[in-house]
């Protein structure tokens, strides 16, 4: 009896729901280090002032200000970054071990896992790259769409594993639409990552609708989007003008009013279809994730909304893929 609770518990569907809540968590508390300006809180990979964990005694701190006099050791910000890094290498690990039980196991998602734990390791090396080249606006926007994008697998694999056949009803139309829904959602959460890493999610003020008292202020856009800078500078508070800024920060308001008209034609149809619930939550999670965003504005950027929002955006991801996995099954 106790061997088959074990397996019960240590079952691959249940292994595949862990996983997805992990990264779930590895996700939201990068986005909680990167906006609480601790990312580059330890100036060395993958230790932290050259130890596993952090520096907590004084003597400690001493060595570490003494080896790294260019960082000087702030104790609130280095144990957010040191925990994120823990925390990717536990997920790392659950998911080698979630591939390793699809290859002798269920084939239906080896492939799947696979692509994940290539990816997963790609993500190592981001996170690499984003201390030792200090904050690189390409490079953090690319380990957050890493990270959301490892999720998304493992989300795929965990419902492949879970969802039962439904009925047959005609849902080419309709997951041809969830399927660009997710596409977009994707871009407009890489153009969140890039307002973040450039460090203009204010770069409106607190002003919404409008940006600075005005529906169209003075921007540049051609330096807003230069992706490529070379390698050296420290990108830490942003390197862009204001007007650099208010061109990404206009464009990231304009694509969140694209995905939202998307996501509610999405929604209207899937009611139609006899597809309610998911229709009411494309509905909610997109009415939550608007209002988290607006917040951020109009309240300044606080670091619980702005958590928060980067959260709402994996949920999104996560019904938009479980609807099209539901209507794949469907069809």
């Amino acid at each position: 009896m106790a061997w088959s609770l074990l397996m019960k518990i240590f079952s691959g569907k249940s292994v595949a729901w862990f996983a997805v809540a992990f990264a779930l968590l590895v996700v939201v508390f990068g986005a909680f280090v990167r906006l609480s300006n601790a990312g580059l809180s330890c100036p060395d990979w993958p230790t932290c002032y050259g130890k596993a964990t952090w520096p907590k005694h004084d003597h400690e701190i001493s060595a570490a200000n003494e080896a790294f006099p260019e960082r000087q050791f702030e104790s609130h910000k280095a144990w957010r970054e040191q925990v994120h890094r823990i925390l990717a290498g536990g997920l790392i690990l659950t998911t080698f071990g979630l591939t390793f039980w699809a290859w002798r196991r269920d084939r239906r998602i080896a492939a799947v896992m696979t692509a994940a734990s290539v990816l997963i390791v790609f993500q190592a090396l981001l996170g690499m790259w984003t201390v030792t080249w200090k904050l690189k606006p390409i490079v953090v926007m690319a380990h957050l769409v890493g990270g959301l994008s490892t999720f998304c697998l493992l989300v795929y694999a965990a419902l492949r594993l879970t969802l039962a056949p439904g009925g047959r009803v005609d849902t080419d139309p309709l997951r041809r639409m969830a399927i660009v829904g997710i596409a977009l959602v994707a871009l407009q959460i890489a153009l969140g990552g890039w307002t973040s890493a450039n460090y203009a999610a204010l770069a409106c003020g607190t002003d919404f609708p409008t940006c600075l008292g005005q529906w169209w202020p003075p921007t540049d856009f051609r330096e807003a989007f230069v992706l490529w800078r070379g390698i050296g500078v420290n990108y830490e508070g942003g390197v862009l003008d204001a007007d650099a800024r208010t061109a990404i920060q206009l464009v990231h308001r304009i694509g969140a009013i694209v995905v939202a008209g998307h996501l509610i034609g999405v929604a209207v149809v899937a009611l139609r279809r006899r597809f309610g619930a998911w229709g009411i939550a494309i509905l909610a999670a997109l009415g939550v994730q608007i209002a988290l965003g607006v917040s951020n504005v109009h309240f300044g950027l606080p670091l619980p909304v702005a958590t928060a929002h980067s959260a709402g955006a994996s949920v999104l991801l996560f019904v938009l893929f479980a609807f099209v996995v539901r209507l794949r099954r469907a069809a």
